[in-house]
């Protein structure tokens, strides 16, 4: 089984060692006078607060605690050794405003963490950071623990739907890697699909536990995804964001100011005006819908009620806080029977996730006996 067991204090406080700091400094050296477009002109101070504080307070058994350990990752991936530099603290770390950098990184992190060798996303999709999202999975373990008399189920006969899995599928690889769960993916992009598709095939360990399906109507999320006669423990959801493409590449520029901002406040020198990409890449079904997050929601909601009695709990990511009470409102007029928010924090960060089943306490319990036992 992959380490997912939170690393030891002296893990997290280690540093890389002489040879991979001496490669860091000559890429580092590299950068500065051979940048690879507007992408790589970001602060490396602004990299290590991403790193370290991304990674502050997570799920006690989120196998990414403290500092990322570059010796580890450029043993377990040898090619992320020619994207390691030192930040302004002479720590290794990559450039978190290349997209090429962080996609290598999460190829290490998943290579170490997981288990997974074979790993690659298209140009242009999004690369989102792995520990946030390994968060959601285990907390979606303690809530199925709620169900099963405190102990957290795990192996094939849990079954869990990721919606919008994207083509990068890493809710379903921390899944699979901690729990043993099998997992469905669903998109409405079939180049997401047919990539989820090709990391399972390509990776034993995988292909066995995952399913990737293709989303024909964009306005559903359950129908044509959830078949007559199936029954999952649970679904997860990260909803896009902003209502249109415009916004998102605002809410981009507006991240890029905070950052210049924040070198000025240092003391060091503002970087040029960049171009508008936007962070981790990310295609329109992953970054933005029509009405945006809280549409998404509440559409969501009120079509799981369809499917209630062939999901113990659904669950969806909310990333504007003002947006849970338009999705409480909307699975109360649904008639759920339970409602759970979870927060979750990484550093000054807080996230938060809602959850809801159709099913009461005692239909939960004859659930887990008749599904898990």
């Amino acid at each position: 089984m992959p380490n997912t067991r939170p690393k030891s204090s002296k893990h997290r406080a280690s540093k890389p060692n002489s040879s991979v700091n001496k490669t860091a400094a000559k890429n580092t050296r590299k950068l500065s006078t051979h940048k690879k477009g507007p992408k790589a002109q970001e602060s490396m101070a602004d990299d290590v607060v991403m790193s370290v504080t991304s990674m502050a307070q997570l799920h006690q058994r989120n196998a990414h605690h403290g500092r990322y350990d570059f010796t580890e990752l450029v043993e377990a991936l040898p090619e992320l050794e020619g994207y390691v530099i030192n930040n302004v603290r002479g720590d290794a770390s990559i450039n978190f405003s290349d997209n090429e950098s962080v996609k290598m990184l999460n190829k290490a992190l998943l290579a170490l963490h997981y288990g997974v060798k074979h790993w690659d996303i298209p140009e242009g999709f999004l690369c989102p950071p792995i520990p946030g999202r390994a968060d959601y999975v285990h907390h979606i373990a303690d809530l199925l623990a709620l169900s099963n008399r405190g102990d957290i189920p795990t192996g094939n006969k849990i079954i869990g739907l990721d919606i919008g899995t994207g083509a990068n599928a890493i809710y379903p690889i921390v899944a699979s890697a901690c729990y043993q769960w099998q997992m469905v993916g669903s998109d409405i992009d079939p180049i997401s699909v047919e990539n989820a598709s090709n990391i399972a095939k390509s990776n034993p360990a995988l292909s066995a536990k995952h399913q990737f399906r293709l989303q024909p109507n964009s306005k559903k999320f359950f129908a044509n995804i959830i078949q007559p006669g199936e029954f999952y423990d649970f679904c997860m959801c990260n909803p896009p964001f902003h209502k249109s493409l415009a916004e998102a590449s605002k809410g981009s520029e507006r991240k890029r100011s905070n950052l210049a901002l924040n070198r000025v406040k240092r003391g060091q020198k503002a970087e040029p005006e960049q171009s508008s990409a936007l962070n981790f890449g990310g295609q329109k079904a992953e970054l933005w819908c029509v009405g945006g997050e809280e549409s998404f929601i509440r559409n969501m909601a009120f079509e799981s009620r369809d499917f209630g009695t062939q999901c113990l709990w659904f669950s969806t990511l909310i990333s504007k806080k003002e947006n849970v009470r338009q999705l409480t409102r909307a699975l109360n007029k649904v008639g759920v029977e339970q409602i759970k928010l979870v927060e979750m924090t990484h550093g000054q960060k807080i996230t938060r996730f809602i959850a809801w089943s159709f099913l009461t306490p005692e239909q939960q319990k004859q659930w887990s006996n008749a599904k898990w036992r």
